[in-house]
């Protein structure tokens, strides 16, 4: 008997149209975040194309943050490669549901709207909160450098700038002259000419010298606020005073000759991580222990995390509506300030003293008190409970974020860009593990 296989007709056309829903298994991620989306409120998304009768018809906003959503989600996140997804992949061709953006569009697109993701951020964290998954009973704080959208090697310190900025003036200068001399001896030569000629040459050196005092300026603006916020002053006299009122070597608003600026992204800086030193920033996130959901977010220029622990516990409580029961976080956060500011507001936190397996360094309680309070929680039992369970809150976000899906280097460029995008990537996560823990939206 011959064998018979099961039908196969590429070339057979449809005779009844196809249904969307039949094209993926029914619990795809992509259909719980569609669901999730229609959720939420996206009247934010929809404003921008209010009102203007003219505006050729845009996409809908709804099918486009569907799609950036899951796209993170997938570990997507090139505007190119979202734009041949929605073409080639069924779960987008899914969400895309006939639509085809061009990359410039879908680039645009997030680009306008990234404070608009980060408030759809908020309102996860409170679904997540009001369905019982989010519970504050215990939250880990921490940390992690990711790349900016800019090479290292587009850097200059303040003081190779002043040595550039010497450099470019004299060969502008010599340049100038030398087109003063050629000028002379062409109109004895040939008579008049327009003279508004410039050299290539002295216009590079020009471009290139603009670009090194614009960079020097921020480095400088930065340092004058930095001295301003340590307490040091200028007297009338040019002299730099400290806080006490002394001297100070260094003068007032000039950084140091290591300071550096990035051409690309200035907002950026030097950061060390585990792969050497990289440009980039030091992205923040708050986690609930239970269920492993992202309940705050933040993003420094600072490569140290000691100033982000207040704000990271308060954006908790303004996105949850309710203070974590207790907080952890590791020694990058510890100092006598923040924990006296614990104290004040009330919190419970274990944050260590030092990196583990390093000796705590001896503490004067009459000058840190503080410090000292939090040292004999450490050393209690119950602090001891609580501040192991540390590393296994927020650490694996991370690990999700940049070995699940493969997020190691933000595709735009500025604080405020930057920050949108950290939002969108925890908004994504957030829904992956929503998923997982078989939340469903109403």
């Amino acid at each position: 008997m011959p064998t018979t296989y099961r039908p196969y007709a590429p070339d057979q056309l449809l005779l009844l149209p196809a249904s969307l829903k039949e094209w993926l298994p029914e619990a795809h991620l992509a259909y719980f975040v569609s669901d999730t989306v229609e959720a939420l409120n996206l009247r934010a998304f929809h404003a921008r194309y209010e009102g203007d009768g003219r505006r050729r018809q845009p996409f809908d906003p709804s099918m486009m943050v569907k799609v950036l959503v899951y796209a993170y989600a997938s570990g997507v996140f090139s505007s190119r490669k979202i734009a041949g997804r929605l073409e080639e992949d069924v779960a987008f061709r899914v969400l895309g549901s006939g639509n085809f953006p061009a990359h410039r569009t879908i680039r645009e697109f997030r680009q306008l709207h990234l404070a608009e993701f980060s408030a759809l951020f908020v309102q996860i964290v409170q679904l997540a909160r009001e369905a019982g998954l989010v519970k504050l009973g215990r939250i880990g704080i921490d940390g992690t450098k990711i790349k900016a959208n800019a090479s290292k090697h587009k850097a200059m310190s303040y003081g190779r700038m002043l040595e550039q900025e010497q450099r470019l003036k004299s060969e502008i200068a010599d340049l100038l002259k030398q087109a003063e001399a050629q000028d002379a001896q062409e109109d004895a030569q040939y008579g008049d000419r327009r003279g508004d000629e410039l050299p290539d040459e002295l216009g590079r050196r020009e471009q290139r010298l603009k670009i090194i005092q614009a960079a020097k300026a921020r480095l400088e603006a930065r340092q004058r606020e930095q001295d301003e916020k340590d307490g040091r002053s200028m007297d009338d006299d040019g002299q730099t005073r400290g806080p006490g009122g002394g001297r100070c070597k260094r003068a007032f608003g000039v950084p140091e000759d290591k300071a550096q600026d990035n051409f690309t992204d200035p907002q950026s800086r030097i950061m060390k991580t585990a792969d050497g030193f990289q440009q980039g920033y030091n992205a923040q996130a708050a986690v609930d222990e239970d269920s492993h959901v992202i309940v705050a977010t933040g993003l420094t220029d600072c490569a140290a995390d000691v100033h982000q622990l207040l704000p990271m516990i308060e954006a908790t409580m303004r996105n949850t509506g309710t203070a974590p029961a207790m907080t952890l976080a590791d020694s990058g956060y510890a100092s006598e300030d923040n924990f006296a500011a614990l104290e004040a507001k009330h919190l419970t936190a274990c944050v260590a003293l030092a990196r583990e397996g390093k000796t705590i360094r001896p503490i004067d309680p009459q000058r840190h008190p503080a410090t000292q309070r939090m040292a004999e929680r450490l050393a209690t039992p119950e602090g001891k409970d609580h501040y192991r369970r540390r590393k296994f809150i927020p650490e694996p976000v991370f690990g999700w974020a940049k070995q699940a899906l493969g997020f190691r280097q933000f595709s735009v460029r500025g604080r405020d860009a930057v920050t949108g995008e950290w939002n969108l990537v925890c908004l994504a996560l957030n829904l992956r593990r929503m998923q997982r823990l078989g939340w469903a939206p109403a």
